[in-house]
């Protein structure tokens, strides 16, 4: 992805879209912005989203912001706002399969590439947040803290937020005994514990030493036979998902 040197903003209400002006400004009309939920969670899938928003007034997203600063129901809002006035958007889902048996730096890197390759019709210049994302064949900057100082990324990251929180209400329906619904798959002291008392289900990541360590408690307690996660080499594995989810607009 290449790089171009612009004036960082911070999000102080119009200041969210310097970015996109910017690079309008230089000629590119359609500016994507990509980021992903559920990176550092020990249960659930990886979630990533991209979303080109028109330039104008009906690009300013109502109430829009990094999704980790707004509330479960003000995300809902902005959700569907974003939903209803974007140029194109997608969602794609890499399940716990997957991350275990590639490993999450590769899988997140597929993840926003095929949430941008995705996009109808596909954009410009890509905004991704905090890091490069090879393989997207068109240029693009990667922004430290990008869903608060560019709208595009800061949509994405809503789109992500929301669709997986969606996924782990339902994980939550088919295993309450851990609690997905309240600390949707990352690690909290009632996450450990439920760990601790029941092992782990088929939707936590065995990658996660926490977890492991939580297989191979459970198992000798309950005299169950038990072997080491599965480990792979990051780049050793190509194989793309049957059960990505990807939703466009």
């Amino acid at each position: 992805m290449a790089a171009l040197s612009l004036r960082s903003a911070l999000p102080d209400g119009d200041r969210l879209w310097d970015l996109e002006r910017s690079l309008r400004r230089r000629g590119f009309a359609s500016v994507a912005g990509a980021d992903e939920a559920g990176r550092g969670a020990c249960a659930g899938p990886l979630v990533a989203a991209a979303c080109v928003l028109p330039a104008g007034r009906r690009g300013r997203v109502p109430g829009l912001a990094d999704s980790k600063l707004l509330t479960p129901a003000a995300r809902e809002r902005v959700y569907a706002e974003v939903v209803e006035r974007a140029v194109a958007w997608s969602v794609v889902s890499i399940p716990v399969e997957e991350l275990d048996a590639r490993g999450m730096h590769v899988t997140n890197l597929e993840a926003l590439r095929r949430a941008v390759m995705t996009l109808d019709p596909g954009p410009e210049y890509v905004l991704t947040d905090g890091f490069p994302v090879p393989g997207l064949a068109r240029p693009g900057l990667a922004v430290w803290k990008g869903d608060r100082v560019a709208a595009c990324v800061a949509a994405a990251s809503v789109l992500a937020k929301v669709t997986r929180d969606r996924m782990m209400l339902e994980l939550h329906e088919k295993w309450p005994e851990y609690d997905f619904a309240v600390h949707k798959g990352y690690i909290t002291d009632e996450h450990s514990a439920a760990l601790d008392r029941h092992g782990p289900c088929p939707q936590h990541r065995m990658r996660f030493v926490n977890v492991a360590r939580a297989r191979d408690a459970h198992a000798a307690r309950t005299g169950g036979l038990t072997g080491r996660a599965g480990m792979v080499d990051d780049g050793a594995m190509s194989r793309r998902s049957d059960r990505e989810l990807s939703t466009t607009s």
